[in-house]
């Protein structure tokens, strides 16, 4: 249970006035900034502070992008897994932006500011959802709404998996097991291929 946090009068003045506006407004996804070799602990303290300072309704998901990677030690496999973090010092944060939950999330231990914010008394801009799709893809996370952005016809690139770097064109998609066929090119001629969902963005 996360302890209470005693707030400043400024800090409840805060508070009242963003809970008085009523409406939650848009939830969208925001980069955090934290200390280097931080960022779990920054994930984990956000947690505590939205239920401790209330905005548990305004903090939807944290994600911190590593991925497993093998240890390689003198150029040979040990057979051993390490965590990799694909972008160091960042936390991504599905959020609801208001200045009480602004207050909350940059004033948590660790955290030095937003990617977006100039610092100076303004709020981030939220990342376009294209560009955390990638993100999340990258370490296998693949949401139904992402579904959405994709149709026969699209031409997307490959960013991870055998094929990383391939393009193509999106024969069929199947939203139940997540198999895309696409077509592309090797060596000169055009060649059928399987994929997974998570293992494309596409190219605008």
């Amino acid at each position: 249970m996360a302890e209470e946090i005693k707030l400043t009068e400024q800090e409840q003045a805060m508070k009242e006035k963003s809970q008085a506006k009523g409406s939650l407004g848009q939830k969208a996804w925001f980069v955090v900034v934290t200390y280097s070799t931080h960022e779990k602990k920054v994930e984990s303290d956000l947690w505590s502070r939205a239920k401790s300072m209330g905005i548990e309704d305004k903090l939807f998901r944290t994600v911190v992008a590593e991925v497993p990677t093998p240890v390689i030690r003198d150029g040979v496999d040990t057979g051993k897994i390490k965590m990799k973090n694909l972008y160091p010092k960042y936390v991504f944060v599905e959020m609801i932006m208001d200045e009480w939950a602004w207050y909350v999330v940059r004033n948590t231990p660790g955290v030095t500011g937003f990617v977006g914010s100039s610092g100076k008394g303004t709020k981030p801009f939220p990342v376009p959802r294209e560009q955390i799709e990638s993100v999340l893809k990258r370490i296998g996370q693949v949401d139904e709404s992402m579904y959405d952005r994709y149709a026969e016809g699209d031409y997307i690139r490959v960013i991870h998996g055998a094929l990383e770097g391939t393009e193509g064109r999106i024969l069929s998609i199947d939203k139940s097991t997540g198999a895309v066929e696409i077509e592309t090119i090797f060596f000169g001629r055009t060649t059928k291929a399987s994929v997974d969902f998570s293992e494309i963005e596409k190219i605008q």
